[in-house]
């Protein structure tokens, strides 16, 4: 079945994807969830949402093996993002781990190979091991995630650092620090952002501002909070829903256009940085 028509987010290759995407984490820790993660991907899919985040940390490859059944005959409507660990992360070990997550996914390319975090491996190691696999046809882009502005700026002053395709980072109405550094830099070299846990793992939604939102909107406040994070339509969006009933809310988000009124509301109860902060990691 193809996908319903989606926000596109340009990457810096000129390759347009889905704004709203599918997370994985916590994914593939349990056998008993499993069947129910793999229905909530492939409704996903159906409703448009194919991009798929995940990564060889979640459940210790259990998510790449719920991504890789749901994907199965699908392979070509999907946008794919997996993660390397940070120790292993040297050239080798970059491969490697590529190696060992396309085996897990079934599949012989990821389109999107994200560095987890920063490690010991000096980056030019890691960024060695994303060329060679690249040239391989193993990945076809590589990016990096929770990096911050000056680790975007070390990263981008390498050789072939330019080619960075996306940094995936934690934002939601809680995390708003990097709308005082790293976002403005990140939009000054065309390069998305791919934010994570929009709904802060749920604690967002006992604020007393965001559920008169939703209300106004007959919205959930996890809707409302989502919206939020999507109302900026050049950063991509990856929350989580294992079941079918959550992966629909997820999708009639992007339905919901907050007034001024509501986005003022919102910033008083979640304020704006005043000057730049360190990058927040969950």
């Amino acid at each position: 079945m193809q996908g319903a028509a989606l926000p596109l987010v340009k990457l810096p290759s000129g390759e347009m994807v889905p704004q709203l995407g599918q997370g994985t984490w916590h994914m593939g820790e349990s056998r008993r969830a499993f069947a129910d993660e793999v229905r909530a991907l492939r409704l996903g899919l159906d409703l448009g949402m194919t991009l798929i985040d995940t990564a060889e940390m979640y459940g210790d490859g259990g998510a790449e093996l719920v991504v890789r059944e749901a994907i199965a005959g699908r392979r070509e409507e999907v946008f794919l993002v997996s993660k390397v660990l940070p120790q292993n992360s040297t050239r080798a070990g970059t491969i490697a781990a590529c190696e060992r997550s396309l085996k897990r996914l079934g599949t012989d390319r990821i389109d999107l190979y994200l560095l987890h975090w920063r490690g010991a491996p000096r980056l030019e190691e890691t960024l060695r091991g994303m060329e060679a696999l690249r040239d391989a046809g193993a990945i076809r882009y590589w990016g990096v995630s929770n990096f911050d502005v000056d680790d975007m700026r070390e990263l981008s002053a390498l050789q072939g650092g330019e080619a960075c395709a996306s940094n995936q980072v934690l934002y939601n109405l809680m995390r708003r620090g990097l709308e005082a550094g790293l976002l403005p830099w990140c939009r000054a070299k065309a390069m998305p952002i791919m934010a994570y846990s929009p709904i802060e793992q749920g604690r967002l939604l006992r604020n007393r501002t965001l559920r008169a939102v939703a209300v106004r909107h007959g919205a959930s406040p996890a809707q409302i909070a989502l919206a939020w994070v999507l109302r900026q339509p050049d950063m991509m969006v990856i929350p989580k829903a294992t079941a079918e009933a959550h992966v629909r809310e997820n999708r009639a988000a992007l339905d919901i256009t907050l007034t001024p009124e509501d986005e003022a509301e919102l910033d008083g109860a979640f304020p704006p940085p005043r000057g730049p902060r360190p990058l927040e990691l969950l």
